[in-house]
């Protein structure tokens, strides 16, 4: 059962923007941690932006400026708005969400997409 879904890659020129989205249909009282990785092109897979469950966000220093995390108002879905796009930015960008379970919400659990390609053109 696919519980991790994204969408919104495709491919646009260098200076470009695109949104992707990422959906995680499964249930949880304790809320989850939701992030955005990528593996371009011959390169390990490396973090770019997270959102937890309190609302707090991170970035790479690669995406700073130029990459906005934000959730929806049921926080289950994540948006990454990719603005400024440039080559470096091509990748396999894949949705992670950690889900908090258990009566103390202590109890972890990871879940990950099948990812979505962004392809940038200079």
């Amino acid at each position: 059962q696919v519980q991790t879904v994204e969408s919104g890659g495709g491919s646009v020129q260098a200076g470009g923007s695109l949104r992707l989205s990422c959906d995680d249909s499964g249930y949880t009282l304790c809320g989850r941690d939701m992030s955005w990785y990528r593996q371009g092109p011959g390169k390990e897979r490396e973090f770019v932006s997270e959102i937890d469950r309190m609302g707090s966000t991170w970035y790479a220093d690669s995406v700073k400026g130029r990459f906005t995390i934000s959730q929806g108002k049921d926080k289950r879905t994540v948006y990454l708005q990719m603005n400024s796009l440039n080559s470096g930015d091509t990748a396999m960008y894949y949705c992670k969400s950690v889900r908090y379970a258990g009566s103390r919400c202590d109890i972890l659990t990871t879940y990950w997409g099948q990812g979505t390609q962004v392809t940038v053109s200079s």
